[in-house]
């Protein structure tokens, strides 16, 4: 049974800086893509950040693009969002998933079946 698990969240001040992990366990096979996405209370996961399998492809949310940056470590099984000059609306629960879908799929939310329990996230002063 593969799964991932998220973490890294926390408290941020407007403007600072984070860095998430998702750590992915289980898979049998290689070449699985890692996305991540957000939820905040009373709104829809949003797609934000994917990255295939050997990091030479990549797909942002406009939202996101030029302050988020998604990278990972194979050997390390381990792919990371590295978020900057956070906003409040940035606040919200972070949540990676990993599929063997093709990149047209990333943004599906039902491409993914087997998310973490979220890492939360909050930027307030």
């Amino acid at each position: 049974q593969f799964k991932v698990v998220e973490s890294g969240g926390g408290l941020v001040q407007p403007g600072g800086s984070l860095r998430l992990s998702c750590q992915a366990s289980g898979f049998t096979a290689d070449y699985y893509a890692i996305s991540w996405f957000r939820q905040a209370p009373g709104k829809e996961r949003e797609f934000l950040a994917a990255i295939s399998w050997r990091g030479s492809d990549k797909d942002y949310a406009d939202s996101v693009k030029g302050r988020f940056t998604i990278s990972r470590d194979n050997a390390k099984n381990t792919a990371y969002l590295q978020m900057n000059s956070l906003k409040p609306e940035d606040t919200a629960v972070y949540y990676c998933g990993a599929s063997y879908g093709s990149r047209a799929s990333w943004r599906i939310q039902s491409t993914y079946n087997n998310w973490g329990q979220g890492t939360q996230v909050t930027v307030s002063s």
